[in-house]
């Protein structure tokens, strides 16, 4: 390479990188759009003594974790303990939706044998979701 070429070959990979940063989403965070709705229903696939509430992923997705925490210890604590809390190595199948409470083919309870806890009314909890890189959270309120 001679010297008329070398400020050529910067210049072209600046330019490379300015354009991987500014307009991929390599280095950006995936998010996950969550929604949810509660439902006053007999459901067969829901247990009987946990609410019906219906998560919604916004896609289709393999998750890699879910975890349901009382909002007001999780503002006090990151690591408080969480009253729902899946997680999984590989084997989860994709879903679209979840309910409360309920056995995702592939994910296992955190810790053996660790059920979903009942919520509380009038409380606010705070959901977390991953599938590898992608996250998302929201916030719920049983009525």
């Amino acid at each position: 390479m001679d010297k008329k070429s070398t400020p050529l070959v910067v210049v072209l990979l600046a330019l490379v990188l300015v354009y991987v940063i500014f307009f991929t989403d390599w280095f950006k965070p995936h998010r996950m759009t969550l929604f949810y709705s509660t439902r006053q229903i007999e459901h067969f696939r829901a247990r009987a003594d946990l609410p019906y509430i219906l998560f919604g992923l916004g896609g289709t997705y393999r998750l890699t974790e879910v975890k349901v925490v009382p909002l007001d210890d999780f503002e006090k604590d990151p690591a408080a303990p969480a009253l729902w809390h899946l997680t999984s190595q590989s084997n989860s199948v994709p879903i679209k939706m979840f309910t409360y409470g309920e056995h995702i083919h592939g994910m296992k309870p955190d810790f053996a044998g660790d059920a979903p806890q009942n919520l509380q009314t009038n409380e606010i909890y705070r959901l977390f979701v991953a599938a590898g890189r992608t996250k998302g959270q929201i916030d719920f309120k049983l009525k």
